[in-house]
C-alpha cells in the first residue's frame, strides 16, 4: 500500500526521524514569526513616518533599544537552533553509526538514471566488485570469479527491507554526483564518484508500506526519472521476496521493476 504523503511534510517511519522534524518545524515557526513581526514594523513605519505626518526630514539618530533587543533574542534562538537541536541531531544520524554486525547491509550504486541496489544473498558477504567489469549485464561490476558473489543480486529501482530492521546502507556512483533521498525515512546524501558514504537507518514498528526514494540532486537530461520504490514489510513477506530474487543462485543480476 502506498503512502498517504498529505498536504504537510511526509509520514516520518524511522526511529531517527523526530529530531529532524522538530527542527523543521521550530525553524518554520521562528520565520513565520519573522515574518510577521517584520511585516508588523514596516507596516508601522510607513504610517507613523508618512510624508503628511513627518514633512520634515529628522536628522538625529532613533534610539532603537527594541531593535537591539529583538536582534539578541533571535541570535540567541539561532544559537539553540545550532547548538541544541542541529548539531545533537547531526551527531545522532552521522556519528553514531550502527554495529555492522547487528545491521542489514545494503549497497547502493547510483548511474544515470536509476539506482542498482546490491544485495549480498544469503551468506550475508559481498562479492568483489571492480570498475573494469562493469557492461550493460554486470551493473555493478561483480567479479564472477569470487565465490562470494555467486548469491549476490542486484534489484533495480528496488529497496525491500524487514521493518523494524536496522539497514546500513554503501552509498556510490558510476558516473556523476546524485544525492539519495527517502523523504519518509529521513535520510539524504550526496554520492560522490571515487567515495563510498554510509547511510543508516531503523523503520518504526508497524510502518508496512511502500514509499518512494529519488535522486535530489541535478544529474541530468532525465534527473526526473532517477526514482524507486522503498518496501518495507514483514520479516516474512521479505524472506519470501530474497528467497525468489536468490532462487536461481546463478550470480546473475536482476531486474525488478
Amino acid at each position: 500500500m502506498a503512502a498517504d504523503y498529505g498536504w504537510w511534510m511526509p509520514p516520518d517511519i524511522s526511529t531517527h526521524g523526530h529530531g529532524i522534524d522538530g527542527l523543521i518545524s521550530a525553524l518554520h515557526w521562528f520565520m513565520a514569526v519573522l515574518f510577521v513581526g517584520w511585516g508588523i514594523f514596516f507596516t508601522y513605519c510607513l504610517v507613523r513616518f508618512r510624508v503628511g505626518r513627518t514633512p520634515r526630514a529628522t536628522y538625529e539618530l532613533p534610539k532603537g533599544k527594541m531593535s537591539k533587543y529583538a536582534e539578541v533574542v533571535v541570535v540567541l534562538f539561532e544559537v539553540f537552533l545550532l547548538l541544541g537541536m542541529s548539531i545533537p541531531a547531526w551527531d545522532e544520524i552521522k556519528n553514531d553509526m550502527p554495529d555492522e554486525e547487528n545491521a542489514f547491509k545494503v549497497r547502493v550504486v547510483a548511474e544515470q538514471y536509476a539506482w542498482n541496489i546490491h544485495y549480498p544473498g544469503p551468506d550475508g558477504v559481498f562479492g568483489t566488485t571492480a570498475p573494469e567489469l562493469i557492461d550493460s549485464e554486470n551493473l555493478i561490476g561483480l567479479d564472477p570469479d569470487d565465490p562470494d558473489g555467486s548469491d549476490d543480486f542486484v534489484a533495480i529501482n528496488q529497496l525491500h527491507v524487514p521493518v523494524g530492521e536496522t539497514v546500513l546502507l554503501q552509498l556510490s556512483s558510476k558516473d556523476v554526483i546524485h544525492s539519495f533521498w527517502i523523504p519518509v525515512l529521513r535520510v539524504k546524501q550526496d554520492v560522490i564518484p571515487g567515495m563510498v558514504f554510509p547511510m543508516w537507518f531503523t523503520t518504526k514498528p508497524d510502518t508496512n508500506g511502500t514509499y518512494q526514494m529519488a535522486c535530489a540532486q541535478l544529474c541530468g537530461n532525465n534527473h526526473y526519472k532517477m526514482y524507486g520504490d522503498v518496501v518495507v514489510e514483514t520479516q516474512e513477506k521479505f524472506d519470501e521476496w530474497y528467497a525468489y530474487m536468490t532462487e536461481d543462485d546463478d550470480g546473475e543480476e536482476e531486474e525488478d521493476e
